[in-house]
């Protein structure tokens, strides 16, 4: 087994040095970005922030990190996530700049409106955006080989998607990737990435949403050509696009441009491509300059060492 604190900082670094990757030219077409390829960290653009700034992608997900250093507490982690969007506390510079509409909704219940943590989420179709799906790697990270049994991992990632979102959708789409990073950590190969798709298509064979997956499962998939990959917001086509960046190229780098590049919603489809991607290829595989251009690394790292070290 691989050291969980190394490990941890090659997902937490690898997701946030792709969000940031992404964050200039969120919700850029495809058509903009075959004319105009990121192929470095850049600044401004989309959003009026520096260059190495990442968003609510990483904000959350230091949330949630910070959180579990005292154990799985539903109510605090929604706490720090109304910290973060309310406060500005776990941000790369002090402000909040985007926020989706569903987890936007899910907190204003928890923090106005008094709702029980678990009641929060929104759980309509509609609500399938890839809000609970970008943050919920340190929960993967911080339940591989906790001494509880596989029903109960599923449940806590579970609950922690239903924050915000409830759907069974995004629920089911955060398992997979639970089961894809936990087969990384075992064997960070793309062999362990077929495994862990293995080990998912299993465990949610009876529920009903696990077909609208059913491309990642289906390594023809992975032949797609570049057209027929979507990279919206919507929680089916960021996964399946994470995915098929990390089955088609050869290194961290390569895999976060590619995600970057399909445009969209650049900056959640490159961090969850990012996360699996510093899973699959080690710390040292991301760029030493985007990690020294990356804001706060030494604030990120020091979580990672506040968990796992």
């Amino acid at each position: 087994m691989r050291d969980l604190f190394e490990i941890s900082k090659a997902v937490m670094v690898g997701h946030a040095v792709a969000d940031a990757l992404g964050v200039p030219v969120e919700f850029k077409r495809r058509s903009y970005l075959d004319e105009n390829p990121v192929v470095d960290m850049m600044g401004y653009g989309t959003h009026y922030v520096p260059k190495g700034c990442w968003s609510d992608d990483t904000s959350m997900s230091l949330c949630t990190l910070d959180s579990l250093a005292n154990g799985v507490d539903y109510a605090d982690i929604m706490k720090k996530f109304c910290e973060w969007y309310g406060q500005s506390k776990y941000t790369a510079t002090g402000a909040v700049f985007d926020c989706g509409i569903t987890t936007s909704n899910a907190l204003s219940q928890f923090s106005i409106n008094d709702i029980p943590p678990l009641e929060c989420g929104f759980g309509e179709e509609f609500d399938n955006g890839n809000g609970s799906l970008m943050r919920i790697h340190p929960v993967v990270l911080y339940l591989n080989n906790r001494p509880i049994d596989l029903d109960l991992k599923m449940e806590i990632i579970a609950n922690v998607s239903k924050l915000t979102h409830s759907h069974e959708r995004s629920v089911v789409g955060c398992g997979i990737y639970a089961f894809i990073l936990w087969a990384l950590l075992e064997n960070p190969t793309k062999a362990g990435v077929e495994k862990g798709l293995l080990d998912a298509i299993r465990y949610f064979k009876s529920s009903p949403e696990i077909i609208t997956y059913y491309r990642i499962f289906d390594m023809d998939f992975y032949k797609s050509a570049r057209e027929n990959v979507k990279s919206s917001g919507y929680v089916v086509d960021t996964l399946e696009a994470a995915l098929w960046c990390l089955m088609t190229t050869d290194s961290y780098k390569e895999c976060v441009l590619k995600a970057v590049n399909l445009g969209e919603d650049t900056d959640t489809v490159a961090a969850v491509a990012g996360g699996l991607a510093g899973a699959l290829y080690g710390y040292d595989s991301i760029p030493k300059e985007w990690r020294d251009t990356l804001l706060k690394l030494d604030y990120i790292e020091s979580l990672c060492s506040k968990v796992f070290g």
